[in-house]
This record gives structure tokens, C-alpha cells and sequence, in this order.
């Protein structure tokens, strides 16, 4: 038998230098080691005082760094980094550091890109950054792949049909194309980066106890079942509309393999309750493995050594395993 190819390392971005993201990549190469080979993209300057890093030419060379070292890819910046501060002057050199990181997996030489925490309004103040963030920014690098927003551990996967809009504006947001877009890029994106054959949907309703026949909205029995019926009647295993408030026990969740949520909250709520520091944020859709931790910058802890790095960790585990599973 051939021996499998080893997969190639992830290319880790370092995203706002004036967040956590830096300290968050020197606890994943300490917590890693070897066993999930990756790169960090970002000015070496940046990192905290005293970390023990080695400058490499390509994302293959990090193979070769012992494995209490971090593997730096560098990519000089305009401006140091000021925990807390975050400097319009770094702005492009964010947004550079992202291209360069999709540009090495679509070139072959990394395996996955992982994408630290940015801050949008700093790079919308400093470089005129014209994307909701970084799904969108990905998408269009990508050459405009349709794309949706995964959340996943361990013990759940959520995808929000509508993500980061007022609550008021989700019944018009949600419409039957939107959902069928969203179910069927799921679907896929179950199959090719996390190796289920046949990936079970549950699809949640809009309205509490899933309208009640009609008497708390009428979404679920006007379009939303009916789609669920076709989408059935066509070979994917997918159910629903189910009431969101008893989707998520223990038994519940062990029915299905993902959960295709209304709005953000209706998904976010449950996932970050069972797995707040090992939750991954994966964009479905992209050609290739894109994941990022569940949390943002912050500022307030940045530079104090005291970010927790269980999602960084998760996602470069999972950026992994998505790219074996691709691979094979």
C-alpha cells in the first residue's frame, strides 16, 4: 500500500497585531508541537518579548523547526504593535498577510488557512477594507464562491442562515432561496471537509415552537416544511422544521450531524454555551479549508499573557483534519 501523502501545514495568519492573535499562535505551537504543522504570517516584531521563533522561506520548511519554536513566515508591517491600540498604519498589512495565506493553499505549498481575529473598523479606517469581514474578503479572493458560515465542536455544528443583521429584518432576510442555498452548500461542505457520507440536517424553525401549526407564525407551514419535504424527496437526509428550544439537548443533538439555524443568535447562543473556548468558526463553500477561533481581538486582555487559546488550538486541529479529508 502507498503510504499517504503528508498533509501540507496550515498557514496561520496573524490577524489585528494589536489583539491576542500573536500570543494565541506561541500557546498553539506550545500546546501543538509537531503534531499539527503550521505557520504564522506576520511581523516577527509583533510577537510577545522573548518568543522563541524561526524565520522560514516556505510553509514546508516549518517541518524542520523544533517543536517548542514558532515558524514564522515573515511579512513585514508599517507600524509596531501596541496591545490594545490597534494602528490605521497596519491596516494593509492585515489584509496583505490574509491574500498571501489564500495565495499559498491555492498555490499547493499550504494545506489550510487559519485566520486569526482582525478588527474591521481598523482596517476600514486605515486600508478602506470593503467587506463585512473576513468570510466575505475570502469569498471574493476565492473568485466569489458562495460560501456560509459553520460553527463547530465536538458536540455541535450550527450554520446560521442569516447572520449579522437586525433581528426585525430575518423574516424578510429569509427567504426560500436563501435557505436552499444555505441547507445545499451545508450538505456539500459536510461531505467534502468533514467526511460524512451522508450528512444529517436538522433545520430549525423561525418562530418558537416552529409556528405550532400556525398559531405563532406561519413561516414553517407556508415555505419552510415544504422545502424541507423537496429537499428530502431529492435524497439529503434533512428534517425540520424542529422548535430550536428542544434542538440542542444531548439527545436531540445525537440525531443529527448539523444544525441549519434561522438567525445568528438561534445558533450562536447553543453552540457557545456547550463549547464557549473550543468552538470553530469554518466557512463552508470555499475551494479551499478556511477556519478561525470563535472570539475576537480583545483588546482589553491583549498583551497581558492571558488569552485562552482552546479555540486558536481547535481550529488549527480542525483546519488539519478538513485538509486530510479533502486530500483523501
Amino acid at each position: 500500500m502507498t503510504p499517504a501523502t503528508p498533509v501540507l501545514p496550515v498557514a496561520l495568519t496573524c490577524g489585528e497585531p494589536a489583539g491576542i492573535g500573536a500570543e494565541l499562535a506561541v500557546k498553539a505551537r506550545a500546546a501543538l508541537g509537531a503534531a499539527v504543522p503550521f505557520v504564522w504570517i506576520g511581523d516577527p516584531a509583533h510577537l510577545p518579548p522573548g518568543t522563541a521563533c524561526h524565520e522560514v522561506s516556505t510553509p514546508q520548511d516549518a517541518a524542520g523547526v523544533a517543536a517548542g519554536v514558532l515558524p514564522v513566515l515573515r511579512h513585514d508591517f508599517a507600524a509596531p504593535a501596541l496591545p490594545g491600540r490597534p494602528d490605521p498604519a497596519n491596516a494593509q498589512g492585515v489584509i496583505d498577510v490574509i491574500a498571501r495565506a489564500v495565495a499559498l493553499v491555492q498555490g499547493g505549498l499550504a494545506s489550510a488557512v487559519c485566520t486569526l481575529p482582525i478588527h474591521k473598523k481598523a482596517l476600514q479606517d486605515g486600508a478602506g477594507f470593503g467587506f463585512p469581514g473576513h468570510t466575505e474578503y475570502l469569498a471574493h479572493l476565492a473568485g466569489g464562491a458562495d460560501v456560509v458560515m459553520c460553527l463547530a465542536s465536538d458536540v455541535l455544528r450550527v450554520v446560521p442562515a442569516t447572520i449579522h443583521i437586525p433581528l426585525a429584518q430575518v423574516p424578510q432576510a429569509l427567504t426560500p432561496a436563501v435557505l436552499e442555498r444555505v441547507i445545499r452548500v451545508t450538505e456539500a461542505g459536510m461531505r467534502r471537509d468533514f467526511g460524512l457520507a451522508a450528512p444529517r440536517i436538522a433545520v430549525a424553525g423561525l418562530n418558537p415552537h416552529a409556528g405550532e401549526g400556525g398559531a405563532i407564525g406561519h413561516e414553517e407551514t407556508d415555505w419552510i416544511g415544504p422545502l424541507v419535504a423537496r429537499l428530502a424527496a431529492e435524497g439529503m437526509d434533512v428534517r425540520g422544521p424542529l422548535p430550536a428550544d428542544t434542538m440542542f439537548h444531548a439527545r436531540a443533538r445525537a440525531g443529527y450531524d448539523v444544525a441549519v439555524c434561522a438567525y445568528h443568535d438561534q445558533a450562536l447562543i447553543p453552540i457557545k454555551t456547550l463549547a464557549f473556548d473550543e468552538g470553530v468558526n469554518v466557512t463552508l463553500g470555499l475551494p479551499f479549508v478556511r477556519t478561525s477561533p470563535d472570539h475576537g481581538t480583545a483588546f482589553d486582555i491583549a498583551g497581558l499573557g492571558v488569552a485562552e487559546a482552546g479555540s486558536v488550538i481547535a481550529a488549527l486541529r480542525m483546519a488539519h483534519a478538513m485538509a486530510a479529508a479533502r486530500q483523501r
